[in-house]
Order: C-alpha cells, then structure tokens, then sequence
C-alpha cells in the first residue's frame, strides 16, 4: 500500500493514464461513426465533427484520468498531512489539464467556425463559377458525347467533373493520385447560405490541389491501349491560348469561323447551352462563338483560376497563422489558470507577473495593437483577394499576396510594394475587381459657331456606333456640353458605361482607345472643328547697330 491505496488501485490509475487515449480513440471512431449514420446528409456536423475529433478525444481522456484519481482516493481515508498536500496538488493538476484542454477545445472550434464563414462568404460563388468553367472545358475538348449516346441509342449521363489531386500523385506517382468527382448539376443548384463546410472544404481542395486543364485526347485516342482521356493541364496564357485553338477545331464540324449553337448541342445539353453561351463575347445575341472570343474566354478562365488559388492558399497560410496567434495566447492564458489552480499566486508572485505584464505592455503594446488591427483588416474588412486590382492612394496596385501582418502589391512596372495591413486599415481603398460595370468618358471641344444641327447629328451618330458595340458598351449615355469659354470654345464630355468593371485595365485602355479614334472620324466626317480666336499679336525689334552683327551677317 501507498499513499493510502491499494497496490491494485495503482495498476488500474497507471492503466487509465497509459491505455486511455487508445480507449477513448476506439470510444470517438464509434461515435464519429454513429454520427456518420444518423448525419450523413448533414455535412456541417461533419466537418466540424472531422475538425474536432482529436481535441475531443484529448478532453475525454483527461476527464477519465481525473475520474479515476477522485474514484480511487477516497477523502474518508486517513492521510498525513504532506500525503495530502500531494494528492491535492495532483488533483488541481489534472483538473487544470482537463480546464486547458477544453479551452483548446474552444480555441479550435472557434478557428473551424471562423474559417467556414470566411471562405464561405468570400470565395463561395467564384469556386462555383471556377469550377463550372473547368467542365464547360473538359466538356468542349473532349469527344461529342451527347451525339455519340444519341447514335447508340442511350440517356446521355448527367454533367459529372472529375478532379485528380495533382499535389498528391507528385509523390506516388498519377497512379496514386485521388480522384474526385463533382456533380456540376448539383454544383450549380447550390448557394452561399445553404451550402456546408464539409461540401465549401471539398471543393476549396479541388481547386487548390488541381490545375486547370483540358482532355487532351479526342476520338482518335480512343484507340489507345489503356483507353483514358488524359487531363493536360494549362500552365500559361499561351497554352491557354493553343488549348482554344485546339478546342475550336474539336467542336466546330461545318465551318472555321465561328462555333454554332448545334455545335454545343453535340457535347452538352440545351440547357447548359443556354448557359455557356453568354459566357462568350457577342455570343449572347447571334448565337455564335468567334474564334478570338472563346481564345479571350479561356484566357480569363485561367487567370481567374490562377488567382482563386492563390487567394486560398494565402487565406489558408492566414488562417494557421491566426491558429498560431490564437493557441500562444491561449498557451498564456492556461499556465495563468494553472497557477491560479495549484495555489502557486502568492502576493510575491502577483507583484512580479504584474510588473512583468505592465513591462511587457510597454514593450509590445503597440505590436499587440497591430496584430489585432491587422487580423481585423483581413478577417473582417478583407477589402480584396490576391489578383485584385486596387487603386491606394491613387496608385493602381495588383494584390500579389496577402498575410496576417502584412500585402504584397504589383505596380504597373512590376515594382512590388509592401505594405502592413494596419496601415490598409486606415486607407480608403478602390476595388475595381469587386466593382459593377463601371463609366468613363471622354471631354473634348468644339467651336461655338458649330450649328445646333450638327451637334444633334453628332449625338445621332455617337448613339449609333455605341449600339452597334453592345458587347463593348451599355446603351445609356449621355453628351452634355459643359462650358463655354473664351466666348469660342465649347466644352462637351461624352459619359458612357462598359460591360465590364477595369480589372482588366488592357481591356478598358482599348475600348476607350476606340471610342476617341471613332470621335475623331465623325468629327471628320461632320466638319466639327475648333478655331483659335483672333488674336492681337505686337511685334517689336530689339537689336544692336549692323556694325556689332558677326561678319557673316552683314
């Protein structure tokens, strides 16, 4: 016997501490099991049931070692005092462990539930859209299908996407490689607020693990020995551009100039048809698919691809660094509770863990002040994403990365700018990536003698060609005569909205570009021209004698 305990109630105390994480891992897979069963349909409970099952199981068998310590030693037993002071200081021990562990418990619950809604809000609708571009892809580079089960005979099969974990086959080899599958039908029934954890974290791994790419084989690859399509994956703009040119030929059969809408029906059904044709530009209202805007489409597909991996793989890199924050913290939190606990806070103590805390606080307090501010600025405000273009302090800048403390940025010369994230916090920033179709305009002037008829006959004109340019420009516009000055000159400004926001600022130069050039010719072909006014001009000569000129001038 010691301490008051039979030699067999050791055995059983040192069994608990030695065998109670197998027991209770045994105990969470049956659990994790039931809940499978009963919320299989339910993902939410899942993913968070996946996220803290080890947290759990630690609880668990923290709170089974101090059951046993109380169980076995019974309070009616007769101890020494010291006997006693041990036993409660062992006590006070466990239960800070069990304490500590369940404030960890609520520390990562917390990170899962912060996570979960950040990405669902942030990035929920572009993986949605990503994802049904990667198909439409896959679908138009591949065989016919739905023409293929029509001359057999068969239901064509509904729109499915496979995804093989790249990341991974890199160290097994594409044979080890885990493939996934997505239902694009269900994908596109889907919506931010309905949508689960379980469901947002798969999809966020298949764009993350998994490049754009298209099926390289077509019938003739049938023929292969194994007989799979192969995905070849897109790297660059060029290769975006050779795999539209590639596509181009695949689904058009009758003509080299554009892809038809009979065309699409071969590979996809008319629903999605629907669908995918507005995607293209001027496709929407003839019903065809030029060349160069399906090349322009599949080159955006992948720059927007490119840049929603990155922003998750920053959000991920933002996310454990907060994990950090928060579990250092909390690692603080818990010796304090510890201490408090064990009975360790003596007046000496509390003297110097203030003073150490107040010198701490001088130190580090404005380092504290601006981890919390940057942590707000990404988390709450997250103003954008990585591949946005943002005007700061009138500087157009692209997000290249983002961290915790602190945003990288491209200038238009490629210069990077680093900026921390508790400064962005205080700074109005322009967003143009997040922005709606968004207005220019152009001034120019014209003489003020210009008749009235001729100025109607330049709106008529304007209105004509902006219609005419409907995939580039929105009908509503506006042309205002702004001021008159020097009683010659007519200031006149045209306003007019794009189709699209500037986060391709190319784009935006280009159209603009052709609008003036366009101004310039109705302007020639209406005779509106500007004339300076008659001026005074006094001409005086200021010189020598001809006997100070040079030689040669005389």
């Amino acid at each position: 016997m010691y301490l008051g305990l039979e030699l067999w109630k050791w055995c059983f105390l040192v069994l608990v501490v030695l065998c109670g994480r197998l027991v209770t891992e045994w105990f969470i897979n049956v659990l994790v099991f039931v809940i499978e069963l009963n919320f299989l349909l339910k993902k939410n409970v899942l993913y968070f049931v996946y996220g803290l099952k080890r947290s759990v199981q630690i609880f668990i068998w923290l709170g089974l070692v101090l059951l046993a310590w109380g169980l076995l030693f019974d309070n009616g037993v007769k101890r020494s005092r010291k006997t006693s002071r041990i036993l409660g200081y062992v006590t006070r021990g466990l239960a800070s462990c069990l304490i500590g562990a369940a404030i960890w418990l609520v520390k990562n619950l917390f990170v899962k539930v912060v996570a979960s809604s950040f990405q669902c809000n942030r990035f929920f609708d572009r993986i949605q859209e990503s994802i049904f571009h990667q198909y439409v892809l896959r679908t138009l580079s591949g065989p016919p299908l739905m023409e293929m089960a029509e001359s057999v005979g068969r239901a064509p099969s509904s729109g499915r996407l496979s995804f093989k974990n790249l990341k991974g086959g890199k160290k097994e080899g594409n044979e080890g490689a885990k493939e996934e599958v997505i239902d694009v039908e269900k994908l596109k029934k889907m919506n931010q607020e309905k949508i689960s954890a379980w469901t947002l974290k798969g999809l966020i791994n298949v764009v993350r693990s998994s490049g754009l790419s298209t099926i390289s084989n077509t019938l003739e690859s049938l023929d292969d020995e194994e007989s799979e399509q192969k995905g070849k994956e897109i790297t660059s703009e060029w290769e975006a551009k050779a795999a539209a040119y590639d596509i181009f030929l695949n689904v058009t059969k009758r003509s080299n100039k554009y892809i038809e809408e009979d065309d699409l029906l071969r590979f996809m059904k008319k629903e999605e048809v629907d669908i995918v044709l507005p995607l293209f530009e001027g496709a929407a209202e003839t019903g065809k698919i030029k060349r160069k805007a399906l090349k322009n489409w599949l080159v955006n597909v992948y720059l927007e691809r490119k840049s929603l991996a990155h922003s998750l793989n920053d959000t991920k890199t933002a996310i454990e660094e907060l994990n950090r924050l928060a579990s250092g913290f909390l690692l603080l939190v818990i010796i304090i509770v510890w201490l408090l606990l064990m009975g360790f806070f003596t007046t000496n103590m509390l003297v110097l863990i203030a003073s150490q805390l107040l010198m701490l606080a001088f130190v580090f307090g404005n380092t504290a002040k601006t981890v919390f501010e940057a942590i707000i600025f990404v988390f709450v405000m997250h103003p954008f994403d990585v591949g946005d273009r943002c005007v700061i302090e009138g500087v157009q800048l692209i997000v290249e990365e983002m961290n915790i403390l602190t945003t990288v940025f491209l200038r238009s010369d490629n210069e990077k700018v680093f900026y921390p994230n508790s400064v962005l916090a205080s700074k109005p920033i322009s967003n143009f990536y997040r922005s709606p179709e968004m207005g220019d305009s152009v001034d120019f002037a014209i003489d003020v003698s210009t008749k009235v008829e001729t100025i109607v006959a330049l709106k008529a004109r304007i209105k004509e060609y902006l219609d005419s340019k409907t995939q580039h420009w929105r009908p509503a516009h506006s042309v205002v005569v702004k001021d008159i000055e020097d009683v010659n000159k007519m200031k006149m400004a045209l306003y007019v909205t794009h189709t699209i926001n500037f986060q391709n600022y190319g784009d935006k130069t280009s159209r603009r570009s052709d609008l003036v050039f366009e101004l310039k010719k109705i302007f020639e072909d209406l005779g509106i021209k500007y004339h300076l006014p008659h001026q005074e001009v006094h001409l005086r000569y200021v010189g020598s004698s001809a006997t100070e000129l040079p030689p040669t001038w005389r």
